[in-house]
């Protein structure tokens, strides 16, 4: 048997163990990177009794390669874009509540809140920066703004009941947790 030959047989070996385990459409390519790495690395070996065995164990090994890809990437996890289930784009009617819940939460919130602590906050929702907020407030150190900054929202996160999320979405995720 020519070399030609004991290649072509040894890749339709190749071909059918790696379809049986990871599916035709891969197992074509994968043949293929096996058959160069035999060419490159195991290009003394002549025959199909010493050429198998090596073929089989790159086979395998180039196989998990592909799995372990496909881990990494998700493909084993994703569902198909038409499997998705159609939005029209607008919140539900639960979620329209817990916002609005969660306006409310904050404006009576920041209604307790002091004088600068307000103002300092309008002015970082109006996009100024604190270099910009030290020379409104007038102070010598942008330290001294950073530090209000901190006991400011530290004081809201107080006033908003130590929490960020809304109390009904607490409760529905602690009861799905439990």
């Amino acid at each position: 048997m020519d070399r030609q030959e004991l290649i072509e047989r040894l890749r339709e070996r190749i071909f059918a163990f790696a379809a049986s385990r990871i599916g035709r459409d891969s197992a074509d390519d994968l043949a293929q990177e096996v058959l160069m790495v035999l060419h490159e690395k195991y290009g003394h070996l002549e025959r199909m009794e010493d050429l198998l065995p090596v073929a089989l164990q790159t086979t395998r090994f180039k196989m998990m390669a592909v799995r372990r890809k496909q881990v990494r990437h998700g493909d084993l996890t994703s569902v198909p874009v038409d499997e998705l289930p159609l939005s029209d784009g607008r919140p539900s009617q639960a979620d329209e509540l817990d916002h609005k819940q969660q306006r409310e939460r904050l404006a009576r919130a920041i209604e307790g809140l002091g004088d600068r602590c307000r103002q300092m906050l309008k002015w970082k929702l109006e996009g100024k920066g604190f270099a910009e907020i030290q020379v409104l407030l007038g102070v010598e150190a942008i330290n001294t703004v950073y530090t209000w900054d901190h006991r400011c929202r530290k004081q809201l996160l107080e006033l908003m009941g130590g929490s960020w999320e809304s109390t009904s979405h607490e409760s529905s995720t602690r009861g799905r947790l439990q």
